[in-house]
């Protein structure tokens, strides 16, 4: 008789305790982590020359932080494991650049997240241009297996019979467009946000129309979950619209990229191949000196004068990194034709430009108006800041600023500053080039990859063309700056 109120409060206990089980929220917070799977893409997950990085991941590394605990990434070949996974509750959210589908809908939980795409239709430039759906009754359509394009070409055949496609299981969004760069594949659907990523990559490759609307990209949570993370995720999500990081993570992976058409992709690859190993040891030298990534040295020098060491402009800047006079003398270079000067000047200079930033203002951001300094300079750069400012937004915010940038050339807003007339739009376009240069060499060059080893980087895309034809009749003029996009104009970097 002594044990049995003990014992009935033991049973108590373990009946109530049995009766609160803890909310999904609760358990990652108990574990301290965030089980997270994905598979690699660039508009998703990717290990970048700094680590981890992608929209997806960055946000979902946000929301870890958000929850204060660990975000723990399981790698998935491809969607097909994404779904597996999730189906089994063995992950917690799937990143898998997937929109909500009806399919889904007793099979997971969509959060949409900020990116929207929609399935586009691409071809070989060598087959035959589709107008409509019509045209395609006889083709056969490639695509990656469960895509949102898996789903969506279903509804099509309603509209227009006899459409036929083919998934391939082995492949990804890159693995397809490299099938219809080399012709093996005519026609392929293709997600909008991964051609805008790879497209350069691939300038046999053309686009002809969108298969039905955009949707928003979601997160994707199991349906055996209760709602309390669903519920937490849509309240950070809120909130990052909200304070403006959604956008501004949307215009660090997507706000560079109206891609290069295909006479400037074929020609950047051709001279990834043909010039930049005369000049890479140089580039990687003095980035080294001067504490920056070698690959951004080199795609200044590509913006600046398509790596050629004579390149001289009717306004006087020369040289392979195009440096004034002014700036030459001020940095110490004394002969701007000499190509180890010139990227030696070039290297020097920026490094003297990006300490001026503010160092409050994170990367990449700083480096973005770095850029834009060293273009128009710093003078018309903090114009644009305070006008920013002035309008309510972030100055220290690249996004925000390049919105501003272009009002200097308008005398409404220019007689209100400091430094007064500027080509603003040009040191936006200035940036834009550099970082899709960049982020073309840093997804084909390691940070200490040769170059020269076997098979050409212009291999893995298609083989460029000859050197003249590539160039045109610019390239008789030897002695003139490279031909740069029309926007840009002619404009040398300034202190």
């Amino acid at each position: 008789m002594a044990y049995t109120l003990p014992l009935a409060c033991l049973l108590a206990v373990l009946t109530l305790a049995g009766c609160s089980q803890p909310s999904t929220l609760q358990e990652i917070r108990n574990e301290g982590v965030l089980h997270v799977i994905t598979r690699v893409a660039p508009s998703i997950y990717y290990e970048g020359h700094e680590g981890p990085t992608g929209y997806d991941y960055e946000l979902a590394k946000l929301f870890a932080e958000e929850l204060g605990v660990e975000l723990r990434l399981r790698i998935a070949d491809d969607n097909t494991e994404v779904l597996s996974v999730l189906s089994r509750n063995f992950a917690h959210i799937g990143l898998a650049g997937l929109s909500d589908q009806p399919l889904f809908e007793n099979q997971y939980k969509a959060l949409p997240t900020g990116i929207t795409a929609q399935s586009i239709l691409v071809y070989n430039r060598d087959a035959e241009r589709p107008e409509s759906l019509s045209d395609l009754t006889d083709k056969t359509l490639h695509l990656v297996s469960d895509s949102n394009h898996e789903y969506r070409l279903p509804t099509l055949t309603d509209q227009v019979p006899g459409i036929s496609w083919q998934m391939h299981p082995g492949l990804d969004a890159a693995g397809i467009l490299a099938r219809v760069e080399s012709g093996e594949f005519s026609y392929a659907v293709i997600s909008s946000n991964e051609l805008e990523l790879s497209h350069v990559f691939y300038p046999q490759v053309k686009e002809a129309f969108a298969l039905g609307a955009s949707k928003e990209l979601a997160w994707l949570l199991p349906a055996a979950q209760d709602d309390s993370l669903l519920s937490a995720a849509s309240a950070f999500i809120k909130k990052m619209h909200k304070n403006g990081t959604i956008a501004q993570l949307a215009e660090r992976f997507y706000g560079h990229l109206d891609h290069l058409n295909y006479v400037g992709a074929r020609t950047f690859m051709h001279h990834v191949d043909n010039r930049l190993p005369d000049y890479k040891t140089l580039f990687q030298e003095y980035a080294s000196t001067f504490n920056m990534d070698w690959r951004l040295l080199a795609a200044i020098g590509y913006q600046e004068s398509h790596w050629r060491p004579n390149a001289v402009s009717p306004t006087g800047v020369r040289g392979l990194m195009m440096l004034t006079r002014n700036t030459a003398d001020y940095i110490g270079i004394n002969n701007r034709l000499d190509a180890e000067e010139s990227i030696q000047g070039g290297a020097k200079y920026f490094q003297m430009v990006h300490q001026k930033i503010p160092e409050r203002i994170d990367e990449p951001d700083r480096t973005w108006f770095a850029l834009a300094s060293y273009n128009v300079g710093y003078g018309h750069l903090e114009d644009a800041r305070r006008l920013t400012e002035g309008a309510g937004k972030d100055p220290d915010r690249w996004m925000d600023v390049k919105e501003f940038l272009p009002l200097l050339a308008q005398k409404e807003w220019y007689k209100k500053t400091r430094f007064g007339y500027a080509r603003g739009h040009e040191p936006v376009l200035y940036v834009q080039n550099i970082r899709r240069y960049y982020d073309v060499l840093a997804r084909v060059l390691d940070p200490v990859e040769d170059i020269t080893a076997e098979g050409s980087l212009a291999d893995k895309a298609n083989p460029g063309p000859d050197e003249d034809s590539a160039e045109g009749a610019s390239e008789k003029g030897a002695d003139m700056r490279a031909s740069l996009p029309p926007e840009l104009g002619i404009i040398p970097p300034t202190l």
